[in-house]
This record gives C-alpha cells, sequence and structure tokens, in this order.
C-alpha cells in the first residue's frame, strides 16, 4: 500500500514536506524489505534527520542530523529511541519544547529528564488527538 494511504496520524498533524520525506522514505523501504514494521522504522529514521516530534505533530529541526544515539548508530546499535525528540539538541531548545508543552518543574530539570518529560508530553498530546478524531 503507497505510504500516502498509511500516514501516521502525527504526520497527518504536520507540513508537507514532513509528509513527504516519510512516504518517499516508506515506499522505498517497502520496495527494498517489503510491507511491514521494517518500512515504517526506516521511514521515521528518515523523518528524525529533520524533523522532531512536538506534541502531537513533527516539526523542522534548526539543524539536520541524527536525533538521539539510536538514530545515530543504525540498525545494530542498543540505544534506545527517543521518539522523535531530538535529544542530541541543546539544553536551552529542550528548555523551550517543554515550555510550550507546558510541562512544570522544567527550568531545574537535567538534559535527560527533560527528554523523558518532553517523550510523555508528546504521547500524552498524539493519544488526545488520537482520541478525538
Amino acid at each position: 500500500m503507497p505510504a500516502s494511504q498509511e500516514l501516521p496520524s502525527t504526520l497527518e498533524r504536520s507540513e508537507k514536506h514532513a509528509q513527504a520525506l516519510w512516504s518517499k522514505a516508506h515506499d522505498s523501504a517497502v520496495e527494498e524489505y517489503g510491507e511491514g514494521e521494517r518500512a515504517h522504522r526506516t521511514a521515521f529514521s528518515a523523518l528524525k534527520h529533520e524533523y522532531e516530534k512536538v506534541g502531537d505533530h513533527w516539526e523542522r529541526k534548526a539543524k539536520n542530523g541524527p536525533s538521539d544515539r539510536k538514530a545515530a548508530g543504525g540498525r545494530g546499535t542498543r540505544a534506545k529511541t527517543q521518539e522523535g525528540v531530538d535529544a542530541n539538541a541543546s539544553k536551552s531548545h529542550l528548555l523551550d519544547v517543554a515550555k510550550r508543552l507546558d510541562i512544570s518543574g522544567r527550568t531545574r530539570m537535567t538534559k535527560d529528564e527533560l527528554v523523558d518529560e518532553i517523550k510523555k508530553a508528546n504521547r500524552r498530546e498524539t493519544a488526545a488527538k488520537r482520541k478525538k478524531s
């Protein structure tokens, strides 16, 4: 099935370029690996080099590149994904994202704590949007 027909809901709420990037990577991965989870993971990996997840959608990053240790290390890396949060961004950037997501206590958090709290907030916002749909 073409990626445009199975676009994840978070991408439906994102800009057209993010949708096109994910779709192209997904379709290419389907040709290489077949339908399934691996094609989805490959498409999200490509997306995370240019976009980060903020709440219930994806936004362009200020600087392209891997978003976390998993993305930097590739498929065989044992590192965990940060679910689209740009863990390689500066603490200042993470504080700005946390502020936009109304995360309390953010100014006292370490960078790793900010990443974890942003992931939780992203999950909550995505679940709330899916529930409304």
